[in-house]
């Protein structure tokens, strides 16, 4: 039965991106999201924005929440269950996918991609007004799309790599929290 059930997912996903393929990719919005994608390429767009926020004492905790939170999202996604889980790209696996981009190097589960784009936007998201939290959690989601239009992951990598994210920044911003609620006592 679990093996049923972990075919017809495997299945499933492979379905979705040929339908992305098929029905969404197009000459306008196919640059548009290649400059998306590439935003998260090891996380440079988010580690530039924890590098700035580090720069002024008033955003420097929210900067140090964020590279800690990045930190957290590269051990544990691509690090420990990259390794861990070794799923092949679909480009290699699907029938009839073609890649947009290049040839990925590393394995794709999780997507480190969403998982960098959660960690950081969720702790902006928590930590700053709103006017910064909204846009910084959109482009993590673009990313995350992105992710699956130009053919290099399946969407539960994705979906795993919004989860592992988004759950490490909110570690990461309680233990700030309760630090700071202890240091007050």
């Amino acid at each position: 039965m679990v093996i049923f059930m972990w075919n017809t997912l495997l299945e499933l996903d492979g379905n979705i991106l040929l339908w992305i393929q098929e029905n969404v990719r197009n000459d306008f919005l196919t640059p548009i999201m290649t400059f998306i994608t590439h935003l998260g390429d090891s996380g440079w767009f988010w580690i530039a924005l924890a590098v700035v926020l580090l720069l002024r004492k008033k955003t420097r905790p929210v900067g140090f929440l964020t590279a800690c939170s990045l930190l957290g999202s590269l051990l544990i996604n691509n690090l420990l269950l990259k390794n861990l889980v070794a799923r092949t790209r679909p480009y290699e696996v699907v029938a009839g996918l073609h890649r947009i981009i290049e040839a990925q190097v590393d394995l794709s589960f999780p997507s480190g991609h969403a998982g960098s784009s959660f960690a950081a936007a969720v702790v902006i998201f928590l930590m700053c007004p709103k006017k910064a939290g909204i846009p910084a959690l959109v482009l993590a989601f673009l990313i995350m799309l992105s992710r699956l239009y130009v053919g290099v992951h399946y969407p539960t990598d994705v979906l795993a790599g919004m989860v592992t994210g988004t759950l490490i920044a909110v570690c990461v911003c309680r233990v700030y929290r309760k630090i700071q609620k202890n240091k007050k006592i």
